[in-house]
């Protein structure tokens, strides 16, 4: 079912969804090895703590708020934190999670993949541990490392699990690249990104509305490689 009427994800129509198929070691190693170098990587996050900004302050006080491949914890979840909201975050890496943890001790984070967050899955609606439902969700360059045709049932997975009038802030790299294999940070890891035009349309159509965006040139620190384009979007859930 569409997650625009709240009632389900579809993702079992992903034609991948054979959860051998969704093998993200090689994505959570990569995370793994690089650790804290992340964070001296991408000193200047400028527009994802704007983004961040618009998500704690447009939030009721005190809302839960998930935080999506929460990384190290820095800057979202702890600016949510900061900002009195009670933060659960989740990330494929083990190392970014005990990082996360030691960053921003007052939220709670676990080791999750996106995909149990599916309706009826273990965290998600309707799942034995279902983690939700939450006012906010945060993701910010999660999406963009899973396979773009997986894209869309992820984002309606994000939708079930918000309530209604729910907020969303998204961060993506604008490129039209699907599973592709890049070098960073000394690994590789595969990434996926649409034009802007796509992925506000990707984005409509898993229920939400856009309230607002922001891009950036962003190139990481002590390298020579072009500037990439970060697209943020302000999304609201659709009741």
């Amino acid at each position: 079912m569409s997650g625009e009427d709240g009632h389900g994800d579809g993702y079992e129509g992903y034609e991948d969804f054979d959860r051998l198929a969704l093998d993200r070691s090689g994505q959570a190693e990569a995370f793994d090895h690089i650790g804290d170098r992340y964070d001296d990587a991408f000193p200047h996050k400028e527009g994802q703590i704007d983004a961040g900004r618009w998500l704690a302050e447009t939030l009721p006080p005190g809302s839960r708020v998930l935080d999506v491949g929460c990384g190290t914890g820095l800057p979202t979840a702890r600016q949510l934190v900061d900002a009195g909201h009670e933060v659960v975050g989740i990330d494929i890496s083990p190392g970014m999670l005990k990082l996360a943890r030691d960053n921003v001790p007052e939220a709670t984070f676990h080791h999750v993949d996106i995909v149990d967050l599916r309706v009826g899955g273990r965290y998600g609606p309707g799942g034995p541990q279902e983690f939700g439902p939450f006012d906010g969700i945060a993701a910010y360059f999660t999406l963009l490392l899973l396979p773009r045709p997986e894209i869309p049932y992820a984002l309606r997975t994000l939708h079930a699990a918000l309530r209604p009038g729910g907020l969303l802030g998204l961060g993506m790299v604008e490129a039209d690249v699907d599973d592709f294999l890049i070098p960073f940070l000394g690994n590789s890891v595969r990434v996926s990104g649409y034009l802007r035009d796509e992925l506000r349309q990707a984005v409509r159509d898993a229920g939400f509305e856009i309230a607002g965006e922001d891009s950036h040139a962003y190139a990481p620190a002590s390298t020579d490689v072009p500037p990439e384009i970060q697209l943020y979007l302000n999304c609201r859930r659709r009741a």
